[in-house]
């Protein structure tokens, strides 16, 4: 399949009934999925498990599914209300070195486990934001939308998480 097929046209080819298509949307976004589920789970069977779900899930969505925004807006929250539900989404102890190592990130490596151990230390709401914009790339604005919550939110989150960071980094 050719790479320059749109999320909107795969979809809609799913709605359809194309196999291939709702695959190409897997291939796509099961890496991004298979690492978001180690940030939350720190546990990369775990990880896996929640890949499995989150597709069904998405699946399960067709024929009828409408995209009305980027698909890790829609595949966001429930990748993290999985992971939450299966008790994993506490875990403050995830292996950054484990992550890089398993699961390697294009735009983000931390430069070593101690930095990894700091933002795994963030309250959730904070470590969240941070990860999307620093892990993920996202723009202020994506990370609203993907959490549903204000754009000033996402700002005063981000500003408190790298305060706190600046903090125990210069302890």
């Amino acid at each position: 399949m050719p790479p320059d097929h749109t999320d909107q046209s795969l979809i809609e080819r799913a709605n359809r009934g194309d196999a291939e298509a709702f695959e190409a949307l897997y291939f796509r976004y099961r890496d991004w999925v298979l690492r978001l589920a180690f940030r939350f789970t720190g546990d990369r069977d775990e990880a896996l498990d929640v890949l499995q779900e989150v597709f069904a899930y998405f699946f399960g969505k067709f024929p009828g599914f409408v995209l009305t925004a980027a698909l890790k807006t829609f595949l966001y929250p429930a990748v993290k209300h999985i992971c939450l539900t299966r008790g994993r989404g506490q875990h403050n102890t995830v292996d950054v070195t484990e992550l890089a190592e398993t699961l390697p990130e294009k735009n983000w490596e931390p430069p070593g486990s101690d930095l990894g151990k700091l933002v795994a230390s963030l309250p959730e709401p904070q470590r969240e934001v941070v990860l999307l914009r620093f892990a993920e790339d996202q723009s202020l604005q994506q990370i609203s939308e993907t959490l549903d919550i204000p754009v000033g939110t996402v700002k005063s989150r981000l500003h408190n998480a790298l305060a706190t960071l600046k903090k125990r980094l210069t302890r």
